[in-house]
């Protein structure tokens, strides 16, 4: 069960995802210096409009995609706050793929239906996906209030995209 999964927050302190347990939350893998990263904004605003719905964004930097999460947890904290005023939960940099692929993201891989990428309006969740592998920083996974991941979303996909989403499960 996902919420079994211990993670280490910004301040490097660990806790479980029980934390987030009856929330809708979508999980991200982020990274700083990617032609992503822009869409820290609209996940930024998507968070503000729904939290008090009991929505929460959990974003994880991930340096493995040709390290565009350089500097430390503390640096990756204040470029988001200073550049698109985050205020979702900060998690210290994993891997999400490999050997050393952080627990977490082998539980999402390994459980998320098809992926769902721009332009598709319907998300075959039946279907796994032939390849795990998360492709890109800013893959998205949304679960619902009892920890079953429902879609993942493509890094293209954006979280104006994604709102309809969150709103029907909410």
């Amino acid at each position: 069960m996902i919420y079994n999964i211990k993670v280490k927050d910004s301040n490097y302190m660990m806790s479980s995802l029980e934390t987030y347990k009856g929330k809708v939350m979508l999980i991200v893998n982020t990274a700083t210096k990617c032609g992503f990263t822009k869409q820290y904004e609209g996940l930024q605003l998507l968070y503000e409009k729904y939290e008090d719905k009991g929505f929460v964004i959990l974003d994880f930097p991930c340096n493995q995609f040709l390290m565009q999460a350089p500097g430390s947890v503390a640096d990756i904290k204040s470029f988001c706050e200073l550049n698109y005023h985050t205020t979702f939960p900060l998690f210290d940099k994993i891997k999400v793929n490999g050997f050393f692929a952080h627990p977490l993201y082998r539980y999402l891989k390994s459980n998320s239906p098809q992926e769902f990428g721009p332009g598709q309006t319907e998300v075959l969740q039946s279907k796994k996906l032939k390849t795990k592998e998360i492709k890109w920083n800013f893959t998205k996974f949304l679960i619902d209030r009892d920890g079953t991941i429902l879609y993942r979303f493509s890094p293209q996909v954006t979280p104006e995209e994604i709102e309809k989403f969150v709103v029907k499960i909410l």
